[in-house]
């Protein structure tokens, strides 16, 4: 039997790197939900997509096609048949796979993927709604936060190591403006489910928290 763990927070957690490395430990699947709605967000923005116009954003979904490998461990995310793991990390893709989320088309379109895969295997997927909406049985829910501040100067400091000119305040301005948008969205709106355990980052190592959530699986599987 499969044995799933939630993990849902807001942008800015440390979500995917901790999950990723979670996973790893565990021997779990590790199902990076965010990069396939940024995936999309990709396809949507070379369309040139008015997500706000339902016949258009129809249209752009079917011809837009996201799938998932695994390269010596490590997933890659692919659109229409092409490597995008490189691109899909940019603020402007960013501020549209918020955007585009609370569209139901394409939550639809990712959900039934995602649960399949969670059907099919151990998983640690992360997320806006993995707890709430896409796993609402998973045998291990967390909530990841930290302030708005921290994970600010996170984003910051992983931009100026890729060598991006940014403004932490842009940037504190953009996390405050996305969570807005994620907890206060019609579809799947980001919250912690009440059977989630909190875990607040912003005094803590990626270390820590991934030993946590090892303790808290063992704990949860006997």
């Amino acid at each position: 039997m499969s044995f799933n763990i939630a993990i849902d927070g807001p942008a800015g957690a440390g979500k995917s790197t901790i999950a990723k490395r979670a996973a790893k430990e565990l021997g779990f699947l590790y199902v990076d939900t965010g990069a396939m709605y940024r995936a999309i967000a990709l396809g949507l923005l070379r369309k040139g997509t008015d997500i706000e116009s339902e016949a258009d954003l129809s249209e752009s979904l079917k011809e837009i096609e996201v799938s998932l490998d695994y390269e010596d461990g490590v997933q890659q995310v692919y659109l229409n048949g092409e490597n995008v793991s490189d691109q899909i990390r940019t603020e402007e893709v960013s501020n549209m796979a918020s955007a585009s989320a609370s569209k139901p088309e394409v939550r639809a379109k990712l959900t039934e993927l995602q649960r399949g895969i969670a059907s099919r295997q151990s998983v640690l997927m992360d997320g806006r709604d993995i707890g709430t909406v896409i796993l609402p049985n998973a045998q291990l829910k967390i909530y990841l936060t930290a302030s708005v501040e921290t994970r600010a100067q996170r984003r910051y400091q992983e931009l100026n190591l890729k060598g991006e000119n940014c403004s932490l305040e842009e940037i504190e301005k953009d996390i405050r403006e996305r969570d807005f948008r994620d907890m206060n969205r019609e579809a799947a709106p980001l919250r912690q489910a009440e059977d989630a355990v909190l875990i607040d980052s912003s005094h803590m190592t990626i270390d820590e928290v991934v030993a946590m959530i090892v303790r808290l699986t063992v704990v949860n599987r006997q």
